[in-house]
């Protein structure tokens, strides 16, 4: 297990916070009306970007013990959405990425399944087929990923596609242009919206922190996904840079931590974009155990999403458990 000395950062006292934001405060009048959803997250506690910065890059330097290091690759092969989110992806290539996701090594049946395969909504039923039996989920992306630029109607739609061909979990995308101009009140209703669509189905949000310009709008716009009921919030889409990076997963994971901390409720975090290597994995790992603890420590707590990521975990797991190097090309390239 990693293992660390937990950190509180500065300036996260609820003396600080607004009056509601307190460990058992009700939050449903914050969502009463524009006026005090704008006043509720404009009184959010700032974030200090030199201070983030600085911090997130001191836990980038935290070592994990050789003794954890194992449990810590065999968690982030647990924690992987294997992703495929390409124009030209077809049945076979799907296919093909979840035999992978089942065993991750054919050769070595010790290493766990991957978390979930995530793919367009098309392909979902492709997805379920081949993925029948197996603890790994289906992922979906929906309402109209990246760009999430389509009428409401239209991105329910293809919530409910994506449910009907059997997705476990939907990852849709805000409307970045509502939320940048201060629509907050339409950003919030449209993931209620797909919250109720869901049903029972896990809702991942994806911010697509890129375009949200400052540290201070990422902890806003995770607190609007929270209170609309999302089982995680995420990063990116993968489509856009920057996408994943340490800086703005800990305001993300300080925003779940103390949501958390208010309404007893956890929400998991999940990065993706740019995310290759395992050791690149590992930093994130230490950041979430400083940050929020054991309890996230679990796929239902944190994800990566990537394609890539994968086949380097592997090499190095290889290496910890066998003592032998082995090459990128000695795992499949899906």
């Amino acid at each position: 297990m990693v293992t660390s000395t937990r950190v509180e950062p500065a300036g996260s006292g609820y003396a600080q916070w607004p009056a509601m934001l307190v460990p058992g405060a009700q939050l449903s009048e914050v969502m009463a009306s524009e006026a005090m959803l704008r006043r509720f997250l404009s009184g959010l506690p700032g974030v200090d970007q030199v201070g983030t910065e600085l911090r997130a890059g001191a836990l980038s330097t935290r070592s994990i013990k050789s003794d954890a290091k194992l449990w810590a690759l065999d968690m982030a092969v647990r924690m992987v959405d294997l992703t495929t989110l390409e124009g030209a992806d077809t049945d076979g290539k799907v296919m093909s990425l979840c035999a992978k996701a089942r065993r991750p090594d054919p050769a070595n049946p010790s290493v766990p399944a991957v978390a979930a395969v995530c793919v367009y909504p098309d392909l979902v039923a492709v997805a379920k087929d081949s993925l029948a039996g197996s603890t790994v989920q289906v992922a979906a992306v929906a309402t109209a990923f990246p760009s999430g630029r389509a009428g409401r109607q239209v991105k329910l739609a293809d919530v409910r596609w994506a449910l009907e061909a059997g997705a476990d979990e939907i990852d849709m995308v805000i409307d970045r242009g509502a939320f940048l101009s201060g629509r907050y009140n339409m950003v919030l209703d449209e993931i209620r919206a797909v919250r109720e669509v869901c049903g029972a189905a896990h809702l991942k949000v994806i911010l697509e922190t890129g375009e949200l310009e400052t540290y201070d709008n990422v902890k806003r716009a995770a607190w609007l996904a929270m209170l609309g009921g999302a089982d995680f919030v995420k990063t990116s889409t993968g489509k856009v840079s920057p996408a994943a990076t340490l800086p703005v997963a800990l305001v993300m994971l300080e925003a779940v931590r103390d949501f958390h901390e208010v309404t007893g409720r956890r929400v998991g975090v999940k990065v993706a974009g740019g995310i290759r290597k395992a050791k690149d994995a590992l930093r994130y790992l230490v950041l979430v155990n400083e940050t929020v603890g054991e309890a996230w420590l679990d796929p239902s707590g944190f994800r990566f999403g990537a394609s890539s990521l994968l086949n380097d975990l592997l090499m190095q797991w290889t290496k910890q458990q066998l003592h032998c190097y082995v090459r990128p090309d000695d795992f499949s390239q899906e």
